[in-house]
């Protein structure tokens, strides 16, 4: 019992470690999912989708190295699992664009924001943490499994283990790690070519810092999770501690916004333990707080109208529940599920960005009809 508690101790305090010094990489660099794509809508600026197209490549460069020295199974991840639920997958997704358009941020933001002392996305954090509760396990839950999970392609029924690149291109007869791997270097190759083609994003430190510090925190979550915290139980068996699916994870900010919001509300239920999503939670706060403080730069803000909190709750209840439905958010799939080659989470991740591309186009057409 003891090994078990210290083995999931140890994985909370190395979770949150990493993501408190991402925190206050997030706060400097300015790092934002939102922002890339608004740059792009707006401004015609790629600077900040560079830097998240870099933090991919970096991910995805980590994490399959991880796994081809065995040090690493990402076949025990919830993301390769061979049910595709596409329909999840584009709706969630969707919503979560949406969603992180209206609440202005996607979920990691909401947390460096909270930090650097921003009332709203407090207010957003409650809402969505409601919202995720209550698509994992309450009434939008209901429905997503009822109407949407049952939409789905299931690859085990062809043979296929997994929808990870690696087992779908294996089915032409190429050995699974090789394909893997030969995915792996042509898609994070293709990403680099992207982010280096930019004179002005090889100069920009905080763009190297930004990229790179998402890219190996995620491949850290990995190794804590997967590595260190893979371990035998009381019965003898080989199970992943201190993860709330119980499976291998990494960083991810919809479901673990959910599950801090319980363990705040259920505090003297025992059976409830800090996990990695929670303690990364807390560390992207605590670490943006820290970096506020020591450059002076913690601002209270609050809401400027009742249309701008109606906007942010409305957008915080589409990123909770669509973020459950597609399985992760902008980092969760755009990142972390990314590095895994999951085939949903590139589903996923398109359908995020065009959500978000959708509602800001809406939302300028708005603009220009009430000047």
């Amino acid at each position: 019992m003891n090994t078990v508690l210290n083995l999931a101790t140890t994985v909370a305090w190395l979770s949150f470690v990493a993501a408190f010094i991402l925190g206050a990489i997030s706060a400097r660099t300015q790092f934002c999912t939102l922002g890339a794509v608004s740059d792009i809508v707006n401004m015609n600026d790629y600077s900040r989708m560079r830097m998240w197209v870099l933090a991919m490549a970096v991910a995805i460069i980590g994490a399959q190295i991880l796994y081809a020295l065995n040090l690493i199974d990402l076949s025990k991840s919830f993301y390769v699992r061979p049910n595709i639920t596409w329909a999840s997958y584009i709706i969630g997704g969707l919503m979560f664009g949406a969603g992180m358009t209206l609440a202005s941020g996607c979920g990691s933001r909401t947390l460096v924001r909270i930090g650097g002392g921003n009332v709203k996305s407090l207010v957003v954090f409650l809402f969505l943490g409601v919202a995720a509760y209550m698509t994992l396990k309450g009434l939008f839950g209901v429905w997503r499994v009822g109407y949407l999970d049952v939409i789905n392609t299931d690859l085990s029924l062809r043979g296929i283990v997994g929808q990870d690149l690696g087992n779908l291109i294996g089915t032409l007869g190429i050995e699974r790690k090789t394909a893997q791997m030969g995915a792996a270097c042509a898609i994070a190759l293709a990403m680099l070519v992207f982010v280096l083609k930019s004179a002005d994003f090889r100069k920009s430190r905080d763009g190297w810092l930004g990229g790179l510090g998402y890219g190996l925190a995620v491949v850290a979550g990995w190794y804590i999770t997967a590595h260190i915290g893979f371990g035998e139980n009381a019965d003898l068996e080989m199970v992943f501690f201190g993860t709330n699916s119980k499976q291998a994870e990494s960083l991810s900010f919809v479901a673990p916004v959910a599950y801090s919001v319980e363990l705040l509300m259920l505090w003297s239920d025992k059976s409830l333990i800090v996990t990695f999503g929670i303690a990364s939670t807390l560390g992207m706060i605590l670490g943006s707080f820290a970096y506020a403080l020591a450059f002076r730069r913690f601002r209270w803000e609050g809401f400027a109208n009742v249309e701008d909190t109606r906007n942010h709750i409305l957008g915080a209840v589409l990123m909770g529940a669509g973020g459950v439905t597609a399985m992760g958010c902008t980092i969760g799939q755009g990142i972390t599920g990314v590095s895994t080659l999951a085939f949903g989470s590139f589903i996923a991740l398109a359908s995020m960005i065009i959500g978000c591309y959708a509602t800001l186009k809406y939302q300028y057409w708005k603009l220009i009809q009430e000047a």
